[in-house]
C-alpha cells in the first residue's frame, strides 16, 4: 500500500474504499469484503446515514482498529461550535472507536469557521487524528488555511480525468493541504470507461482502463 504523509505527519493510505450511496442493508458486507481484499481507509459521512454500519464491520473484521484509516464527514446542519462537537461524539459512538483518523467538514456552507474550531479542539483532545475539508474550493480553502489556528490538512474533491482540478491541486499543494479525489471514477459518468485515450493506453500497456484511471490519480 502506497501512503501519502498529511501535514501534520500521519500517514494516510492513497486508495480507500467509499461508502457514499452504499445503503445501510449492503454497508456491512461491502465494508468487510473490502477490508477482506486488503483495503485499509474506508470513508463514510453522516450524510451518508451508514456511519454505525462501518463501525460494525471494522469491529467485525478482527483487524486491529490501528491498521484501519477511518473517515467520516460532519455535515451543514451539524456545523456551529456547539453542534459540531455534539455530532463528532455522535460519530464516535456509531463507529464503535474512541478516535476518527480523518475527519473532514462536507462542504463550505453555514457556520463552518466555529464548526472548525470545534475540530481543533477535538484534535487537539487526541479525539482525531487529522482533519480537514471537503468540497472547499480554492478561495474557501486559502481563508481557512491562511487564518484557522490549525491548517486543514486534507480537502477531498470530485477528481477524475473528465475534471482534473489541475488549478486546485496546485492551491491546495501551495498551502500544504492533501489533495484527496471523490469520484475517481467519475461514477462512470461521460463513458470514461469507453474513452479511447484511455483504453488506448491500456491496451498499451496489457491494462484495464480503471487501472489506467487508478495509475493517473497516484
Amino acid at each position: 500500500m502506497k501512503y501519502a504523509t498529511l501535514l501534520n505527519g500521519v500517514k494516510m493510505p492513497m486508495l480507500g474504499y467509499g461508502v457514499y450511496q452504499v445503503t445501510k442493508e449492503e454497508c456491512e458486507r461491502c465494508v468487510l469484503d473490502a477490508l477482506k481484499v486488503g483495503y485499509r481507509s474506508i470513508d463514510t459521512a453522516q450524510s451518508y446515514f451508514n456511519e454505525e454500519e462501518v463501525g460494525s464491520a471494522i469491529e467485525k473484521s478482527g483487524i486491529p482498529r490501528n491498521e484501519v484509516f477511518l473517515t467520516t464527514k460532519v455535515w451543514v446542519e451539524n456545523y456551529g461550535y456547539e453542534e459540531c462537537k455534539k455530532s463528532v461524539k455522535i460519530s464516535l459512538k456509531k463507529l464503535k472507536t474512541d478516535y476518527i483518523d480523518l475527519m473532514l467538514l462536507h462542504q463550505p456552507f453555514a457556520d463552518y469557521y466555529g464548526a472548525w474550531r470545534a475540530l481543533e479542539e477535538l484534535y487537539e483532545e487526541g479525539k482525531l487524528r487529522a482533519i480537514g475539508i471537503s468540497n472547499f474550493y480554492p478561495d474557501r480553502m486559502v481563508d481557512i488555511a491562511s487564518f484557522a489556528k490549525i491548517r486543514p490538512m486534507v480537502n477531498q474533491v470530485e477528481v477524475h480525468p473528465h475534471n482534473q482540478q489541475a488549478g486546485a491541486k496546485e492551491w491546495n499543494e501551495k498551502y500544504g493541504l492533501q489533495l484527496e479525489a471523490w469520484a475517481p471514477f467519475g461514477e462512470g459518468r461521460g463513458s470514461m470507461f469507453e474513452l479511447p485515450e484511455l483504453r488506448d493506453i491500456a491496451d498499451k500497456h496489457n491494462k484495464t482502463v480503471a487501472q489506467v484511471i487508478l495509475r493517473w490519480h497516484l
